[in-house]
């Protein structure tokens, strides 16, 4: 009788009552099973409430590649759900901008999509139609997406991403990138793709000790193209991807004939007297960046784990950390969702929350807190493009004073820094065009 009491409170319940109510009704407790007035031990309840775990269980790695599927725990899902219809909202922000950060009302919508109508199964089942791997090097498990052609020619190319991105960034181009032919390409155009998860990114495992910066990585990525048998490959990337990408080429493992960036390590900038008006332009843009959007990263150089405790564990905190870059750095006009789908954004945002990384992820900052984001002279075929939404825009002649052997450069018509993301058939027809002069040359 006291329980049918209490459901019937629930229905009538005030949101603040609800809340405390939802909390302890899906963990196997009655709304007064902690003593009449919902009060009991605390030692009851450490024992009562379960500690909610990573929605994924990762499988130990070993150096052997072995096949991964992704299988997210119903669990995790009602957890998730429970967590977003009990969100703590702020009062609004006091400007009528977003100066001070995602604003209040569009948080709001993208988080009631989330609960109301996105699919929760839909990035697992993304994810699980392509091939995924997951193999040890250097001692940490890494998780990637391998798609070979049908074309037996194809160019290998490994594509890495960045933060706030993820493999979500590439699944649009890798049917275009493997099969040119069904997507307005040439035979010749094919390429057997490799998209690695960043260490503490996805499904990679996350670091236990401190050292895994950026050259790190690139070796790692050297070790798995060699162990995936391809002797002959080229190299990927944007944001972190293009810093990883940028150190491969410096190191020039055997096999990489070349690499492209979409933002490329020109910072600090290769001046040589007076700046030219195009130069001048894209100091202004670093100076903008860094005095009013680098204090994401200021946090997560400094204070990642500290971070991780907020974003961990709320998915709305998780989520606005991401999708406020979205709004920030695509070409968008600060509407994101014109050139990349919610639902889209919300596979990153998923992929972020069920494996619960965004403490991990933040440690990829303060490893590389030195000079391994620098700019750096790269001796092997550079190609970049430059996409206008990108956080700036570096002219050529930066390119050409940093990579000896710079051979493409092109300025895009449209796309920011998730180029892959917001523009793939743009990106896809980057790559094709700046490895096509090294497939000539090897032919």
């Amino acid at each position: 009788m006291k329980e049918d009491s209490a459901r019937r409170n629930v229905a009538h319940a005030k949101p603040d009552a609800l809340r405390r109510t939802l909390l302890k009704a899906p963990l196997g407790l009655s709304v007064m099973g902690l003593g009449g007035l919902g009060l009991g031990s605390s030692k009851a309840v450490a024992q009562v409430l379960p500690v909610p775990s990573i929605a994924v269980d990762l499988p130990a790695a070993v150096e052997a590649v072995r096949a991964f599927r992704v299988a997210i725990a119903p669990d995790a899902i009602a957890d998730l759900r429970r967590r977003l219809a009990m969100t703590r909202w702020p009062e609004r922000e006091t400007v009528n901008d977003r100066s001070q950060g995602v604003q209040l009302e569009r948080a709001q919508g993208l988080v009631n999509y989330w609960r109301d109508h996105y699919d929760m199964a839909r990035l697992e089942r993304r994810l699980n139609a392509l091939p995924q791997f997951r193999t040890a090097v250097d001692g940490l498990g890494i998780h990637f997406i391998h798609v070979r052609s049908k074309h037996t020619h194809a160019l290998p190319i490994v594509l890495t991403h960045g933060w706030p991105g993820s493999v979500i960034e590439f699944l649009d181009v890798i049917g275009p990138l493997t099969d040119p032919e069904a997507h307005g390409g040439r035979a010749e155009d094919a390429f057997h793709v490799v998209i690695p998860s960043l260490p503490g990114y996805g499904f990679s495992d996350k670091p236990t000790q401190p050292g895994w910066d950026v050259p790190r990585i690139a070796r790692a990525w050297s070790v798995l193209m060699k162990r995936l048998g391809y002797d002959r490959w080229v190299a990927q990337g944007g944001d972190w991807g293009a810093h990883v990408t940028t150190w491969l080429g410096k190191q020039k493992p055997e096999g990489l004939l070349a690499i492209h960036l979409n933002l490329p390590t020109l910072s600090p900038p290769p001046l040589d007297g007076e700046p030219t008006d195009e130069e001048k332009a894209a100091i202004a843009e670093l100076k903008a960046f860094f005095r009013t959007m680098t204090g994401y990263g200021s946090i997560q150089d400094t204070r990642p784990q500290t971070l991780g405790y907020g974003l961990v564990d709320s998915p709305v905190g998780q989520a606005m950390w991401i999708y406020e870059k979205f709004i920030d750095w695509t070409d968008s006009n600060g509407n994101p969702e014109s050139v990349i789908s919610r639902d889209a954004m919300l596979d990153d945002i998923m992929l972020y929350w069920i494996t619960g990384t965004a403490a991990s992820s933040a440690r990829l900052y303060a490893e590389n807190s030195g000079d391994q984001t620098s700019r750096q002279v790269v001796d092997i075929p550079v190609g970049v493009s430059i996409f206008p939404g990108e956080i700036y825009r570096p002219p050529r002649i930066w390119g050409e004073r940093t990579y000896p052997k710079l051979f493409y450069w092109n300025r895009v018509s449209k796309g920011g820094h998730f180029a892959a993301f917001e523009q793939p058939a743009l990106f896809t027809a980057e790559l094709r065009a700046c490895f096509a002069r090294i497939r000539t040359r090897q032919a």
